[in-house]
C-alpha cells in the first residue's frame, strides 16, 4: 500500500491515509447535509400541515362556536324560566340550584357537540371510556363532597324546612339563614353562625320548631300540702288565660302532676306562637303572674326542705315499735326491744346529772 502523506504531528505515526479515504470523506459530508435538509424539510412540512389543517378547520371551529353560543343562550333562558316557575320567591334556593344544574348540563352538551363538529372522529363513547377509570378515582376522592351535594339537592327538593325556620340539629338550635348544596347555615340564638353539612342534616333527626303555627310550653309550680289544690288550679288557670299571647284554642290547662317530697306540683301548660322570642317572653309573663296570683291568695310556694327528728320528738306512740309508723318492723314474737332515748340523755347532760342507761317504760293503752 502506498503511503502518500504522513502527519506525524496530528495523527499517530502508524496511521496511513489512502486515496480512497480522501475520496470517501466528501461523500459522507454530502450525505449528512442531505439528511439535515430532509429533516428540516419534514419539520417544515409538518408545521405547514398544521397551519393548513388549522385554516381548513376554521369553518368547523366557527360553526362549533356558533353552536356553543346558542347553547349558552338557551341555557340562560331555561334557567330564567326555572326561577319563575319554581315555588316561592324568584330567587328561592330550589330554583337557583335546579337552574344551575340545568345550565351546567346544557353547557357540557354544547361543548361535546362542538368537539364532534370540529373532530368528526370524536365520539362521546370514547370520551366516557377514557374517563372511566379517572371517574372512579374522582368519585372516591370527592365522596364527601358528592354526598353533601346530593343531600343538599334532596333537601331543597323535598323542603323539610326553609330559610327562616327555627330548627334543632344535633347540639345546635337556631334560625336557618341559607340552604346551599353543600351545607346549611344556622344562626343560633346567642348570635353564632353554625355550618352543618347537608349529609348530616339529611341522615340525622332534625327538629323543626316552626313547622306549625303554634307550640306548647309548660312549667311545674309547687304548692304546699296544706293548700287547696282545686283553688290553686283555678287561680293559675285564670291567670294564664288573661296573659296576652296565650292562645285560646287550644286552651291552656293546669294539671295535678306530682306529689313531691315537699310540695304538690301543678303543671301549667299553654300554647303560643312558636318563634323563640315569643316563647321566652310568654314564659317570663306566665311564671311571674302565676306566682304573684298564688301568693296573693295565700297559697304557699314551698321550697325543698328536710326535717330531722329524734324519736321522742314525734308522736306519743313513738318508741312503741308495735304501733309506730316510721317504718320500724313489728317483731313476729311481739317482744319489741326498748328504744334508746336520746332526748333524756341530752336533758340529763343539760341538768348536770348523769344520764340513765335505763329506758323509761313504754305506755301501752
Amino acid at each position: 500500500m502506498q503511503i502518500d502523506t504522513l502527519f506525524s504531528g496530528s495523527v499517530p505515526v502508524d496511521t496511513t491515509i489512502t486515496r480512497a479515504d480522501l475520496v470517501e470523506a466528501p461523500a459522507a459530508a454530502d450525505t449528512a447535509g442531505t439528511g439535515l435538509a430532509a429533516s428540516t424539510g419534514e419539520a417544515v412540512e409538518t408545521v405547514q400541515g398544521f397551519v393548513d389543517g388549522f385554516y381548513a378547520a376554521l369553518p368547523k371551529v366557527a360553526v362549533a362556536l356558533v353552536v356553543f353560543v346558542l347553547f349558552v343562550l338557551v341555557a340562560r333562558g331555561i334557567r330564567s324560566v326555572i326561577h319563575r316557575v319554581t315555588p316561592g320567591p324568584k330567587d328561592s334556593s330550589i330554583g337557583i340550584v335546579i337552574g344551575r344544574l340545568v345550565y351546567a348540563a346544557l353547557l357540557v352538551l354544547g361543548v361535546l357537540i362542538g368537539l364532534v363538529i370540529i373532530f368528526p372522529t370524536f365520539t362521546i363513547g370514547s370520551l366516557l371510556g377514557a374517563l372511566g377509570l379517572g371517574g372512579v378515582a374522582l368519585g372516591f376522592a370527592f365522596q364527601d363532597i358528592f354526598q353533601n351535594l346530593l343531600a343538599g339537592i334532596l333537601i331543597l327538593l323535598r323542603e323539610p324546612f326553609r330559610e327562616g325556620d327555627e330548627i334543632t340539629s344535633g347540639a345546635y338550635t337556631g334560625t336557618v339563614e341559607a340552604i346551599e348544596t353543600r351545607a346549611t347555615f344556622i344562626r343560633t340564638y346567642d348570635g353564632r353562625r353554625v355550618i352543618i353539612p347537608n349529609s348530616q342534616i339529611y341522615s340525622d333527626p332534625v327538629q323543626v320548631i316552626t313547622a306549625y303555627h303554634m307550640v306548647r310550653s309548660e312549667y311545674d309550680v309547687g304548692i304546699g300540702y296544706g293548700d287547696d289544690i282545686g283553688e290553686a288550679k283555678r287561680i293559675a288557670l285564670e291567670t294564664v288565660r288573661g296573659i296576652e299571647g296565650v292562645m285560646e284554642d287550644p286552651a291552656p290547662d293546669v294539671l295535678t302532676w306530682d306529689l313531691a317530697g315537699s310540695s304538690v306540683n301543678l303543671r301549667v301548660r299553654w300554647w303560643s306562637d312558636p318563634t323563640r322570642a315569643n316563647v321566652v317572653k310568654l314564659r317570663d309573663a306566665v311564671l311571674m303572674r302565676v306566682s304573684r296570683a298564688l301568693l296573693a291568695a295565700g297559697i304557699d310556694l314551698p321550697f325543698p326542705t328536710q326535717q330531722v327528728l329524734f324519736h321522742d320528738q314525734t308522736e306519743a306512740t313513738d318508741g312503741d315499735r308495735t304501733r309506730q309508723r316510721e317504718g320500724w318492723p313489728v317483731p313476729k314474737d311481739g317482744d319489741a326491744p326498748e328504744p334508746a332515748r336520746i332526748g333524756l340523755a341530752l336533758r340529763g347532760g343539760a341538768d348536770g346529772g348523769e344520764a340513765s342507761d335505763e329506758a323509761p317504760p313504754v305506755e301501752t293503752p
